[in-house]
């Protein structure tokens, strides 16, 4: 019996075409694969924040008004922070342009007798109702200054006698906050802060209690809940009888918080007023 031989031709023919459907999608892959990368899209510029109020209106307030800031309506509409809006209400410039440079309001030096007891009445609106924070807000308020007032300062460092707080033997004791909202209380035998920094409760002691510059040196950061009783190292209740048992200001910082005053001469930073307008530009 004669065994069949399959025809050799035809068989390589099958062979060659298969491996060349095979071979398509590979070489569509490969194309795929060398086409031009897409090019990423392009970083979203952050909108810049506005340097200067859309508008504002600054009154002079009559000198014979009498404000009680104290009253619950003396705060309505105050400004809260982020915001678009400045609400300023019975302030005077030496307020204003502490708050515009971000110093302390004991810190600016010269200008006019008036500069404290003249007051004003101000309302602006940040152009497209950005949000801005406090830090955000004070470019703005420089610019109105300069604008309406013809306010010319710069900025001067001396050195003056003070206390750096520091870390106490033992360590600190402080309680760190936990969620709640600042608030800040001077009543003249105790200081309660919330949610504060050292470095702004070292500024607190020294403004209220000691009339002198202190610098934090602790090098603590976060935030903190602060209650410090202690006998008022200055001021009407130095020697009243009701705070006699309380430790003075030094001994309570060591006992209650774990902290410690020393002498030493401090840096401070001061803001020259140069030239002022009692009367701003039309608004």
């Amino acid at each position: 019996m004669r065994t069949r031989t399959p025809h050799q031709p035809a068989f390589r023919l099958f062979i060659l075409s298969l491996a060349t459907l095979l071979a398509l999608p590979l070489v569509a892959i490969t194309a795929f694969c060398q086409s031009k990368p897409q090019q990423p899209a392009p970083a979203t510029q952050p909108t810049p924040l506005p340097q200067a109020f859309e508008a504002a209106s600054i009154r002079l307030e009559d000198p014979r008004s009498t404000m009680d800031t104290n009253s619950p309506a003396f705060r309505v509409n105050q400004t809260t922070f982020p915001s678009n809006r400045l609400v300023l209400r019975h302030t005077n410039l030496q307020s204003m342009i502490a708050d515009a440079y971000g110093i302390d309001f004991d810190k600016t030096v010269g200008g006019p007798d008036w500069l404290g007891s003249q007051h004003y009445n101000v309302t602006a609106k940040v152009e497209g109702n950005a949000m801005l924070s406090m830090e955000q807000m004070r470019p703005l308020q420089q610019a109105l200054l300069e604008e309406r007032f013809h306010l010319k300062v710069h900025r001067q460092q001396k050195i003056v006698p003070g206390y750096a707080l520091v870390i106490a033997k033992g360590g600190p004791k402080l309680q760190p906050n936990k969620g709640a909202p600042f608030i800040g209380i001077n009543a003249g035998n105790e200081f309660k802060y919330q949610n504060d920094t050292v470095g702004n409760f070292a500024k607190a002691i020294g403004y209220w209690s000691l009339k002198q510059q202190v610098v934090d040196k602790t090098g603590i950061q976060g935030q903190y809940d602060f209650d410090l009783k202690c006998r008022p190292a200055t001021g009407p209740y130095i020697d009243d009888p009701r705070f006699a048992n309380l430790p003075d200001l030094f001994t309570a910082l060591q006992e209650q918080l774990g902290l410690k005053l020393v002498p030493e001469k401090v840096p401070v930073d001061t803001l020259v007023i140069d030239h002022v307008d009692k009367i701003p530009t039309e608004n």
